[in-house]
């Protein structure tokens, strides 16, 4: 048996491909679909079934483009209203090609469409070895029940905690567990970073198995759940459908600066995605800044949402290119474009150029104790709850799109994430809205941390 994951980054989503004998399956495939093509060449594997396991909400899949280049056939949950070509799979499909086995759980819970894959590889043994989770199970974690347009939270709580209890802890606890996605996912709250477990491990150690009755799943399950990206509900449709081929996307054109110019006085977005250190030593103002370097799709679906048309700021023809592709992860891909020359071409010109001052946390520190610097967190909110610093305030950064922080424009604020990354974004959208004294915090509470400088434990309280 050939089984190889595809682990990206950017949107903490992993992806699956299983192989016997001269025979490949893809599971939950990203939206540039190239990477399998070229595995099972390599392996000299021809991909004949792809599964989706739900209809994904963060990000765009690849399934049908995939199918079209390989004339593999897909096969979705029943649930789904799919109206792309596919078979309609739920309890009691089986599957086999080569030496391997699999067999269809229907798991409703996370999307009423949802489906695990249990995998039997015969040449082993008959028992069950593996099975691929998607959104229904994660390592530590299960999937949020909020994202669906039919059903309400509860109704999908409820019936997740059926399908987990009925289902999944029915298998062995020697069964490897493989989920759709990782730590840092909107898809649930409190995945760990581990890309694998076990049926035993999870029973063990996953908060969410620990719930003993069905009222009380429901009720953690929906409660403090965190906001849902207005992007989600929109990607689950294009799944529904089918996205076009990233081949069959227009080239983006290049502006001008002073292009770029007249369009950002007219209300456009200019998204420079150049490294955050390039971005503090000058940019073009206003602009709005994520880095490659991260989360970038997932916070651009959140942040932009998917009828945005930003202007690209980057170092290069290639770090376009891969902001490009990111984007249409996402669905992020129309009248989009990039800043000819990048930052060289708009310094050339006579149009300002903007800074964005950083601090270390020994810096931080002093200018706390000294007073007149007020310190937001835009963390999530299990992150605030496990430590954070006295006397700050929670404002996550997902809350960014429907509200700025409570401050004055001329406050003195130092912005702080985790490591910088989100904090960076923050302080960005927060000059962009013509806040003037705003620091971004190096190394977030992680360098806090490492400085042995002190943290606190309470309930948030906001901005």
């Amino acid at each position: 048996m050939h089984f190889e994951q595809f682990y990206l980054g950017c949107l903490a989503h992993a992806s699956y491909m299983l192989g016997s004998k001269g025979i490949a399956a893809v599971i939950d495939p990203q939206r540039d679909v190239d990477i399998y093509l070229q595995a099972a060449e390599k392996h000299g594997l021809e991909i004949r079934h792809i599964f989706e396991t739900h209809l994904h909400a963060d990000f765009v899949s690849g399934h049908k483009e995939l199918a079209a280049r390989t004339g593999a056939t897909i096969y979705v949950g029943a649930q789904a209203g799919a109206t792309f070509p596919h078979v309609d799979v739920g309890d009691g499909f089986e599957l086999e090609f080569g030496k391997l086995h699999l067999q269809i759980l229907e798991t409703p819970g996370h999307t009423p469409e949802s489906i695990c894959l249990v995998v039997t590889d015969k040449e082993k043994s008959s028992a069950p070895w593996a099975v691929l989770t998607g959104d229904t199970l994660f390592i530590g974690d299960v999937g949020r029940p909020d994202l669906s347009g039919t059903h309400t939270a509860q109704q999908l709580a409820g019936m997740l905690y059926d399908s987990l209890r009925s289902k999944l802890l029915k298998l062995p606890d020697s069964v490897l567990v493989y989920p759709a996605h990782g730590a840092g996912s909107l898809c649930g709250r409190n995945m760990r970073a581990e890309r694998s477990s076990t049926i035993g491990a999870e029973r063990l150690t996953n908060y969410a198995l620990q719930i003993s009755g069905r009222d009380e799943f429901v009720q953690q399950l929906t409660k403090n759940l965190p906001s849902r990206p207005d992007y989600f509900l929109q990607d689950a449709e294009i799944n529904r459908e089918g996205a076009p081929s990233l081949a069959d996307l227009p080239e983006l054109p290049a502006v001008s600066a002073a292009v770029l110019h007249s369009m950002l006085e007219g209300g456009a977005v200019a998204l420079d995605v150049r490294a955050t250190e390039q971005f503090a030593a000058h940019h073009v103002p206003g602009s709005i800044h994520m880095a490659l370097s991260g989360q970038f799709a997932s916070w651009a679906g959140a942040i932009l949402g998917l009828d945005s048309r930003p202007v690209l700021v980057a170092d290069s023809l290639d770090q376009v290119s891969e902001a490009r592709v990111r984007l249409a992860r996402v669905g992020i891909e129309s009248g989009m474009a990039y800043l000819e020359g990048g930052m060289q071409g708009w310094r050339e010109t006579s149009f300002p150029v903007a800074t964005l001052p950083q601090i270390t946390v020994q810096e931080l520190h002093d200018r706390i104790r000294a007073g007149g610097l007020r310190v937001l967190d835009v963390r999530r909110e299990g992150e605030w709850q496990a430590g954070h610093i006295a006397g700050a305030a929670w404002w996550p950064l997902d809350r960014f799109n429907s509200a700025l922080p409570m401050a004055g424009k001329t406050e003195a604020i130092a912005v702080h994430c985790k490591s910088g990354y989100r904090s960076a974004i923050a302080c960005s959208l927060l000059q962009r809205a013509g806040f003037e004294n705003v620091v971004n915090v190096v190394g977030g509470l992680d360098a806090w941390q490492q400085a042995q400088l002190p943290t606190i434990s309470e309930a948030p309280v906001g901005a």
